[in-house]
């Protein structure tokens, strides 16, 4: 087995690959994590990437608002 292959069987499941799971990786590599402390990083991760959604779903909505060209101007 080469060490590539090695390095990918090492890693926790749930490594994608993002900077998170990176983060959470090179921690577990070098602290020997308790359980509570492998779990808030868990849900930070998972916190972490609503607030990108949430971002993203802002930005969604200000693209999609319709902007009103012109002004309505009274006319006598």
């Amino acid at each position: 087995m080469n060490q590539a292959a090695a390095s990918a069987e090492a890693r926790p499941a749930a490594s994608c690959g993002c900077l998170c799971c990176e983060i959470q990786r090179l921690v577990e590599h070098m602290f020997r994590l308790p359980e509570p402390t492998r779990q808030h990083l868990r849900n930070s991760r998972i916190e972490f990437l609503k607030a990108i959604r949430s971002l993203v779903d802002e930005r969604i909505a200000q693209l999609s608002r319709v902007e009103i060209k012109g002004t309505k101007v009274p006319v006598e």
